[in-house]
């Protein structure tokens, strides 16, 4: 491991990025060094459209503990809203990439970096991965998202459970609760994340862009505005390449391009 805060690596076959959060000493906790990084790292993957798809994991035996304590010397209301406002234009753009996104939890992501697992569009978790929204046992908030994504992913009342009572809850809970996609013995962890990603990654990246916007907006909207926006995301599905050439490897019994699942 180099002294990077956060280790940025994209593989060249696949288009699979990796984004690394490097504090294992410190559980990988969200200083500003990796908060910054964080920001150039994701700016920089929405840019590359060579990167088909992104891994988020931590060094070490941990994937996040949160915000650095250490570090959190605010002083003011203005401060703090200035000190989280600043996450959530990564945290934004993270939500709204329109490729896919892989979580791979070891060890504990609590608080911020429960956040940041709920990003992915997919969790993966290690038998001994330990989630957990500590915030009330400081006097604080849920911040970097969760407020966004918990209720939808696990529910309101189960959202309420997991804010209101801080407790923790581990790998197969979570995956009760739909925060988990699967569950992996920690040694084949990465290459799960890997392999699922680069499955993914093979997918028509109009089509996955289109139908996972689609998807996160349609909890919040009217059904008239999402058949509009599935007749024109359909209309530009229509229009590209992959589908005319999936068609035809259909047509001639050919492998199609995109399979799943990813083994």
């Amino acid at each position: 491991m180099s002294d990077d805060a956060l280790l940025y690596d994209v593989d060249a076959d696949t288009g699979v990025a990796t984004l690394t959060l490097n504090r294992p000493r410190q559980k990988n906790a969200l200083d500003a060094s990796i908060r910054v990084a964080l920001r150039e790292a994701i700016y920089a993957i929405r840019q590359d459209r060579s990167v088909r798809a992104l891994v988020l994991c931590g060094a070490g035996e941990d994937f996040c503990s949160g915000g650095d304590l250490r570090g959190m010397n605010v002083q003011s209301a203005e401060e703090g809203r200035n000190r989280i406002d600043d996450l959530h234009g990564w945290v934004g753009m993270l939500l709204d990439l329109d490729r896919p996104v892989i979580a791979a939890v070891d060890g504990v992501a609590y608080g911020a970096g429960f956040s940041l697992a709920l990003t992915a569009d997919f969790v993966l978790a290690t038998p001994r991965a330990r989630f957990c929204m500590p915030f009330m046992k400081i006097g604080l908030v849920p911040d970097c998202g969760a407020f966004y994504t918990l209720p939808r992913i696990v529910g309101m009342a189960r959202a309420k459970d997991l804010v209101f009572t801080a407790r923790e809850v581990g790998a197969d809970e979570a995956q009760r609760l739909g925060a988990v996609f699967e569950i992996v013995a920690p040694d084949a962890l990465r290459a799960r994340a890997m392999q699922i990603a680069a499955s993914l990654a093979s997918a028509s990246p109009v089509a996955f862009g289109l139908a996972k916007r689609a998807l996160n907006q349609s909890l919040s909207v009217d059904l008239r505005s999402m058949l509009e926006m599935e007749s024109a995301a359909q209309g530009i599905a229509f229009s590209t390449a992959f589908h005319r050439e999936a068609v035809q490897r259909f047509k001639d019994k050919q492998a199609p391009l995109f399979q799943w699942p990813a083994a």
